[in-house]
């Protein structure tokens, strides 16, 4: 059986770190969003293109969990809804799902953010005290259920037939 794992959390909570781990422990294909990003687009970070290449590299991770390869999908995915949606995307290919999520105060998340940015700025984009508290303010964290994957999945949001038809919706096939 394969595992699709979540990385959840914040900027510079930890993720990718453990996303690396998770990929050599477990042999999955790591999918990392700021990555391809970066290799796209530089130091621009296009709201629209963000979207777009998280599905595609959704749907890319739902194939190799269909071809029999672990998965690992390192975004941060701040909603019930974005969670959601992918456990019950994983469920109906028949694989597990393991949540991670990471926490930290916001004083050693900018502390992390401030070192990453002093090291390697190639590998992310400078991220004001404003933007973290906003962010922060819409993260939604998960439930213990969510967590240790006793909780029901939720019926889709009003308007949706299906989750995969919200995750359609939520990550668009290309960039408008």
């Amino acid at each position: 059986m394969t595992t699709l794992f979540l990385t959840v959390g914040l900027p510079c909570t930890g993720k990718t770190t453990a996303a690396r781990r998770i990929e050599v422990e477990r042999k999955a294909l790591r999918l990392t969003k700021d990555e391809w990003v970066k290799a796209l687009y530089g130091q621009e970070n296009p709201p629209s293109a963000q979207d777009v290449i998280e599905g595609r590299l959704i749907e890319i991770g739902l194939r190799t969990l269909e071809l029999g390869t672990n998965v690992v999908i390192d975004y941060g995915l701040w909603s019930r809804d974005e969670r959601t949606a992918l456990r019950q995307a994983a469920a109906d290919l028949g694989a597990t799902v393991e949540l991670h999520y990471f926490a930290l105060t916001p004083a050693e998340q900018r502390r992390r953010l401030d070192q990453r940015q002093a090291e390697a700025p190639h590998t992310t984009w400078p991220m004001s005290d404003d933007e973290l508290a906003e962010w922060a303010a819409s993260f939604e964290v998960p439930t213990p259920g969510e967590l240790d994957g006793t909780e029901p999945i939720d019926a889709p949001p009003t308007g949706f037939a299906s989750w995969n038809e919200w995750r359609t919706h939520r990550w668009p096939p290309a960039v408008s």
